[in-house]
């Protein structure tokens, strides 16, 4: 009888060790001055077309304009985002590889996939800047009651079991935020996952499922449809894109927040002023006006920052998020 098939194996090839050149070790302050002297590849762990991708599209134009150098962005998802991890681990340690990465899957994979990752994203992979958040938004059916997040709770409780949620997969922000929703409500209901934010769009419109948890930009265009309706943004504040609704906060949940956040890492043997240098333009692109204005259209709310303030998050949402994964047994397969 064959062995069942484990991502592990995959993800132990890819990211198989490479070795730092003795000249990147050995950095100086001058070298990083020069860069880049060449294209950079922007590594995207999600497939071509979706919103993450669009937000690394238009990080990557933005990259060109202010380098003068080629950007190439290169789409590898799989496994949660582990293959483009390992892609980035596996790459050169000179900065010339960047990872435009879910900070839930450098948070919470090590848990999800526990045992299957041959690489530590705490120590192989370097963090540079915290990129962008995008706060979920909670949507129910245009044909649903629930007016607002306390008449939602309220039918739940009503109906233990019958109602349903969906998600893009198992362990997603979708899913998590969800299963945070549940727990901090005091309802019961059951998790729906789809291959994909696409195929749980069509499933809550279609009424299969009677709620989920989009990301803003996703929910801003949806909701115009009049198939859906918005109820709450899990954000610190309202959206400038859907300003009439409300955030979870105002709904009585002060303390319920979710969002899809994307930080930028590199390898993590890459030298210090290369990582400096990297975050110093980074944050002159994401501080540019007018690149803020375009992102906000999207819902993404810009950051930036120091590369320990993007640790301090990563750790904060750990904190936040694997006990409730660990409470429910929730396995990535």
């Amino acid at each position: 009888m064959k062995p069942p098939f484990r991502w592990g194996r995959v993800l132990r090839i890819v990211a198989a060790p490479c070795a730092a050149p003795l000249l990147l070790a050995t950095a100086t302050p001058s070298a990083a001055a020069q860069f880049p002297a060449k294209s950079v590849r922007l590594i995207v762990p999600f497939a071509p077309g979706g919103g993450a991708d669009l937000n690394a599209r238009r990080l990557a134009e933005q990259l060109h304009l202010f380098w003068k150098q080629p950007i190439v962005v290169q789409n590898q998802g799989g496994a949660g985002g582990n293959l483009a991890s390992a892609a980035t681990v596996a790459s050169e340690a000179d900065g010339y590889t960047l990872l435009f990465a879910s900070l839930a899957s450098i948070a919470n994979n090590p848990t999800l996939y526990q045992g299957a990752l041959s690489f530590d994203p705490d120590k192989d992979l370097a963090a540079v800047v915290l990129v962008g958040e995008v706060p979920l938004v909670l949507i129910v059916g245009a044909s649903s009651p629930a007016t607002n997040v306390a008449s939602l709770i309220a039918l739940a409780k009503q109906r233990p079991k019958s109602m349903h949620f969906g998600s893009g997969g198992v362990g997603t922000s979708m899913h998590l935020a969800g299963e945070l929703f549940k727990a901090a409500a005091g309802i019961d209901i059951v998790h729906v996952p789809f291959k994909g934010a696409g195929p749980v769009a069509a499933a809550i419109m279609g009424g299969e499922i009677q709620m989920i948890f989009q990301n803003a930009g996703l929910a801003e265009s949806q909701s115009k449809t009049g198939r859906l309706k918005a109820l709450a943004v899990a954000g610190r504040k309202r959206l400038s894109i859907m300003p009439e609704l409300p955030t979870f906060a105002e709904s009585g949940m002060p303390d319920f927040r979710a969002a899809i956040t994307y930080g930028m890492y590199v390898q993590g043997a890459t030298p210090s002023p290369i990582i400096s240098r990297l975050n110093r333009d980074l944050n002159a692109v994401l501080n540019d006006p007018k690149y803020k204005a375009q992102m906000a259209r999207l819902g993404v709310d810009v950051l930036g920052g120091t590369t320990r303030e993007l640790v301090e998050y990563v750790a904060a949402e750990r904190k936040k998020w694997v006990p409730i994964i660990r409470k429910l047994g929730i396995k990535s397969n």
